[in-house]
Parts: C-alpha cells; sequence; structure tokens
C-alpha cells in the first residue's frame, strides 16, 4: 500500500504510483507535495498507472504544479521500465493510453532490467487547431511571435501535446528562463504550450533546451525531442532520422514520411520506496 518508485529519463525523474493501491486522493495540494524536493520525494512529475480498455496499460501524467499532461516520451520510457521489472507484464512489447494518444513500448532488457526503451510515439502535426494555435485554421510554420519587445520565429507542432520551437542561434539557460514563461502563457496559446530552443549543428544532431508547461525548465524531455525533431524535418533542417541532444543526455529520433515519430532512448530506476505515515498524513 503507498509504495511508490522513482526513475529518471536523462535527468528527468518521476514518481510511478498505481492507482489501485493508493489509500490517498491525488489532488492538487497532494501532488505538489510529493513533487516537493524539500517536502516530499521530488520529482518532475507523477506517473499514475491506470487500467485501460484501449490499450494494455492506461497512464496518466501529472505535473509538479497538479495540472495534468498529455504525453511524455520520457515518462512513457519510465512506466514501460516499472511494469517489466514489477511484474506487471512478462511483455517486451507493449501498448499504453495517454491522454495524448495511444504509444507502443519496445523493451530493451539485460540481465532482467530494461536499459533501453523505444516508443512509438504516434503523429507530428502542425495543424493551428490540433495543437492548438488561435487564429485561422493554418500549419503553424515559420510564424512570428512578439514576448517583451522580442521577436522570434517559431513553429507549432503537436505530438499529443503542444509544442512552441523556436531555432535560435545561440543557446541560452537564462534566456529560456526568462522568455519561456511568457511564451508558455501566451494568448497565441490557449492551453498553454511546451516551449523548446533548438539549434541545429548538422543534418544529423540537434541540440535544445526546454521549458515544459506545468513544470518549467527540464533537463530532458521526449516529447520535446520528438516534437523539435518534427519541426526541424518540416523545415528543412535536418534529415529524418537524428539525434536530440539535451542537458541532460541524448535521444534517438526517426520521423516517418506519414509524420509518425519512433524515440529511443536509456531509463533508469532510482529508489524505491513507502510513503510514510507521517507524509500521507499532509496528502
Amino acid at each position: 500500500m503507498n509504495q511508490f518508485v522513482k526513475s529518471h529519463g536523462l535527468g528527468n525523474d518521476y514518481i510511478v504510483l498505481d492507482g489501485e493501491k493508493l489509500s490517498f486522493q491525488l489532488t492538487r495540494s497532494s501532488i505538489e507535495l510529493l513533487c516537493s524536493r524539500n517536502y516530499g520525494i521530488g520529482s518532475d512529475g507523477i506517473l499514475l498507472l491506470t487500467r485501460s480498455e484501449e490499450a494494455d496499460f492506461g497512464l496518466r501524467i501529472l505535473n509538479p504544479d497538479g495540472s495534468e499532461a498529455q504525453k511524455s516520451g520520457n515518462g512513457i520510457r519510465i512506466l514501460a521500465k516499472f511494469l517489466y521489472e514489477h511484474g506487471y507484464t512478462d511483455k517486451e512489447i507493449f501498448t499504453i493510453d495517454t491522454p495524448g494518444g495511444r504509444v507502443e513500448a519496445a523493451l530493451e532488457v539485460s540481465g532482467g532490467k530494461v536499459k533501453f526503451v523505444t516508443v512509438e510515439m504516434g503523429k507530428a502535426t502542425f495543424n493551428s487547431k490540433l495543437i492548438p494555435v488561435t487564429g485561422a485554421e493554418r500549419e503553424v510554420v515559420g510564424e512570428e511571435i512578439t514576448v517583451d519587445g522580442d521577436v522570434m520565429i517559431f513553429t507549432g507542432v503537436s505530438v499529443g501535446n503542444p509544442h512552441c520551437v523556436v531555432f535560435i542561434e545561440v543557446l541560452d539557460e537564462g534566456r529560456l528562463r526568462k522568455m519561456a514563461p511568457l511564451l508558455e502563457t501566451h494568448r497565441l496559446f490557449p492551453e498553454r504550450i511546451n516551449v523548446q530552443f533548438a539549434k541545429v549543428r548538422t543534418t544529423r544532431r540537434v541540440e535544445i533546451l526546454i521549458w515544459e508547461r506545468g513544470a518549467g525548465y527540464t533537463l530532458a524531455s521526449g516529447s520535446s525531442s520528438c516534437a523539435v525533431a518534427a519541426a526541424c524535418v518540416k523545415n528543412g533542417l535536418t534529415d529524418k532520422s537524428l539525434t536530440v541532444s539535451m542537458p541532460g543526455g541524448e535521444l534517438d529520433i526517426e520521423v516517418r514520411e506519414d509524420w509518425s515519430i519512433k524515440m529511443r532512448g536509456p531509463v533508469e530506476e532510482v529508489m524505491g520506496g513507502v510513503i510514510s505515515d507521517e507524509l500521507l498524513e499532509k496528502l
């Protein structure tokens, strides 16, 4: 009862909980407390295992501010490892239903441990209504956006959750931390948006910095990497198979002709335990 596992994908860490084995409700305040690095377990979010009629397993992704994400590439890899290593399945290929669509996870197992996971992340779209971005229905590619007097060129893309990709000449974490919160809540994005600053190094390599809606600055993000890769291909900047490099590490992404995306990356379990009675009293 009330057991948890904490894992990370390239430094992007999540608490994994089984929704059927909890004695407390996951409210906004309890999520914030569990994710607190000073007063709780500490993480970039919570992965809640649920039942699904559409896939082998279901997943809800809860941000540290209590809001809910539609899809997380790192989160999906973390959950896939958890399911295999903690006895929920002996399959090495299975499906997971997320609010952003159903995905397929393929495990690479060595010595009984999952080292890498490849995920079929679904299709990217640049359609303004599907991202969503306000204004007339269109493909949001290479558009201007003004934030705090700074004019930037961005590409909007959804991979089951919304992204604003800004290609820049110099990656600057300080600038990202300043500008991304303003972009996240810009009037163009009615459901808020994830933000990536991207620097293309070669036709097969791009470096990015990430700001996640509801979470803030993040060392790595699978869905962000997929969105950036799709934006790179759409703008003719890279090949369809490329490596996305982040402060937390690298992911290999393939963008197919139909805009479906395959992502491969590592995953690592950090700890497991039981939520204490003292913390439970506050949840």
